[in-house]
């Protein structure tokens, strides 16, 4: 196996910041996919989409884990909200280790991405509206993606942190 802890889940659920601290506490390598397509692009993600639309940028997630499959080991790696969409993309973070849904309810999620301007998939009518219709598109494909399902409202990021280290000592 590869050992490699994949954070799916919806934007908001904590993926980037639960990531790094997992990766520190476990002296593992951190991969942020968004961070690695904006570095790799020279551009920021709502650049990308504005410019290029989101199939574009959908196609740039599924060839960035088509290589990490290839010289990705004991890493944590936290994917963009929207990457699981994708059956290909599912079985992809499947095969690249143990998949990990960080699981919240609305209330949570809105509370954490009210504030947040760079989220273009969250771009036109109500924030309450758009994230209630991604989040029925979506939370039966990260159940599908999914070897474990943790939930992250009302836990710190230790805390979350350390419900994950126990759930995949099996899977190590």
């Amino acid at each position: 196996m590869k050992k490699n802890l994949i954070l799916i889940g919806f934007m908001g659920a904590g993926k980037t910041t639960v990531g790094g601290f997992l990766a520190r506490e476990k002296g593992m390598q951190f991969v942020d996919t968004d961070e690695r397509i904006v570095s790799e692009q020279g551009r920021s993600i709502p650049d990308i989409f504005a410019e290029e639309g989101e199939a574009y940028f959908r196609d740039l997630e599924t060839d960035l884990l088509r290589r990490m499959q290839e010289d990705t080991r004991n890493a944590v790696i936290s994917v963009g909200g929207g990457m699981p969409v994708r059956e290909e993309n599912r079985e992809l973070l499947r095969s690249l280790g143990c998949v990990i849904y960080l699981s919240a309810t609305r209330e949570t999620i809105l509370g954490r991405v009210r504030s947040d301007g760079s989220r273009p998939m969250l771009e036109g009518g109500s924030l309450e509206a758009r994230v209630d219709k991604l989040m029925q598109e979506r939370e039966a494909l990260y159940k599908q993606a999914a070897h474990l399902d943790i939930k992250t409202d009302g836990r710190s990021v230790y805390q979350v942190a350390q419900v994950i280290m126990q759930e995949t000592r099996r899977f190590r």
